[in-house]
Parts: C-alpha cells; sequence; structure tokens
C-alpha cells in the first residue's frame, strides 16, 4: 500500500502528454498511410519533455484500444495540466483507429469530466480532417463549430482542431503544419510564457497567414486551425519552472504584422 501511494504521489508530480497518433492501418483498411506521423511525434516527444511533461507515445492502436487508453489516462494522477494530441484520419466528430473503425471525440472529452481530473487543465490538439472541403483562402468564421460533440467537454477544457468542420488537413514527410507549427511556438520563450487562449490564436494566426500548400490541385489552399474552449481561469501551462512569476505580456498586435508565406507540398491528413 506505502509503495502504491509512493506511486500516486510521484505522477501527481508531473504534468502529463498523451500523444496517439494513427500512421499505418490494417489491411483492407480503405484509408491512405499517413507520412510525417513519426516527425509529429518525435518533435512533440522532445518539445514537451523540455517544458517539463511526462510524455507517453502510443502509434496505430485500433478504436477500442483508443477508448481503453483514454479512460485510463483520465483517472491518472497530474500535476496541473493534461495534454492529448489525437492525430489521424477522421470526419467532424470522430478519428479513425488503425482498424478503420470511428473514436467518437465526444466520448473521449467525457471521460475527463471527473473528480480526477476536477480543477485541472485539460488541452486537446486533434490533428485530422474534418471533411473534403480545401480551404481557398477565404476568411472561415472559426468560431463556427459542431456543438453536439462540445457538449461533452469538461469544464478547464480547450480544445483545438488543425481545420474547421468540414475542411481537410494537411500532411507530408516533414510533418502536420498544425502540429509542428504548435512546437515551434513552444520552443519560443516569448510564446511559452503566453496564457493558454493567447497561445492557442497565436497558432491559429501563424498557421492561417504563414502556410501555403504547393504542387499539384493543392497549390494554393491554406489552412485555419479553431479551437473552442471552457476554461474558466487563465492559465499558463508551458512556462518552465525557473521563469514562473516572470510571465511576460505580449501585445496581440504584434500578431498582426505582414509575414512571409512558406510552401509546403503537403498531402491530405
Amino acid at each position: 500500500m506505502l509503495q502504491s501511494r509512493t506511486l500516486k504521489a510521484s505522477q501527481a508530480d508531473w504534468n502529463r502528454a498523451l500523444l496517439v497518433s494513427v500512421g499505418q492501418f490494417h489491411p483492407g483498411v480503405p484509408l491512405n498511410q499517413r507520412p510525417g506521423v513519426r516527425r509529429d511525434t518525435t518533435t512533440l516527444h522532445r518539445t514537451l519533455s523540455k517544458l517539463g511533461f511526462k510524455v507517453e507515445l502510443h502509434n496505430d492502436l485500433n478504436s477500442e484500444e483508443i477508448y481503453e487508453l483514454f479512460l485510463e489516462e483520465s483517472r491518472r494522477p497530474v500535476k496541473e495540466c493534461f495534454l492529448a494530441v489525437l492525430s489521424s484520419h477522421g470526419e467532424e466528430d470522430h478519428v479513425f483507429g488503425a482498424d478503420g473503425k470511428p473514436v467518437q471525440l465526444s466520448q473521449i472529452f467525457a471521460y475527463f469530466d471527473n473528480d480526477y481530473m476536477e480543477d485541472k487543465t485539460k488541452l486537446f490538439l486533434v490533428q485530422a480532417c474534418r471533411g473534403g472541403d480545401l480551404d481557398d483562402g477565404v476568411e472561415v468564421d472559426s468560431a463556427v463549430n459542431s456543438f453536439s460533440q462540445h457538449r461533452a467537454v469538461p469544464v478547464d477544457t480547450a480544445v483545438m482542431y488543425a481545420t474547421p468542420p468540414g475542411y481537410a488537413a494537411f500532411m507530408n514527410p516533414a510533418g502536420s503544419v498544425f502540429l509542428q507549427t504548435f512546437c515551434n511556438l513552444l520552443n519560443d520563450e516569448n510564446s511559452q510564457n503566453l496564457e493558454l487562449t493567447r497561445l492557442l490564436t497565436r497558432l491559429s494566426h501563424r498557421v492561417a497567414y504563414t502556410f501555403q500548400a504547393k504542387g499539384g490541385g493543392l497549390a494554393g489552399k491554406k489552412e485555419m486551425p479553431c479551437f473552442m474552449t471552457r476554461m474558466t481561469r487563465e492559465v499558463f501551462p508551458f512556462v518552465k519552472t525557473e521563469n514562473e512569476g516572470g510571465v511576460s505580456g505580449i501585445s496581440a498586435t504584434s500578431l498582426v504584422g505582414p509575414k512571409k508565406v512558406r510552401t509546403r507540398t503537403p498531402s491530405i491528413s
């Protein structure tokens, strides 16, 4: 019993990150393999570990295994913040396991509405298509969303998607523009120190204004992440320990300056 209590106390000393990626699907599943998954997980693991997160990687799980994993994770101790990344093919309200069966996002979110996760910050990043439309670069209202799945989102939770409902998300062998940009921001001390919702807004801005696809029928297409939040307080989950007490404020106007557009040759996630 003493050993069990010690283990739980040790786990509770860490912020935790769970990276669940599906890049290879079972034989016979009519879904394309996903180049870039390994690059995303490698970059995420390195970046989050440097920021004090205990990171776990899980690759190519089937749908039932994903459900079981998140149910278990929702009942494990965490210090202040739990971060989850779900990366796979998907549709508006679900992603696919390696067996090609859907994993309902509303069920995943609902697991974390419990006493174990009460008062903890919960952040979900979803790298998956939510439809087949392609963004031509016109303004997309990132607040428009399907709220049916969001009724299951617990208090003090933010969910960020690579793309709005109905749209495709980009992925290529160098990784996804959404998750790679997220890591790039976290490697910038000025962005590390941002309050969570401001950080997610900066992430949306950078993807929307600095990414443009090239090649074939995808040339000139854009991507616009969107997020919803049920946060009840300001949180700074990525501030390094040595910087605590020294969080710097950054004006939102610094986001609107012109940026050089970079191009990448993508595929659809």
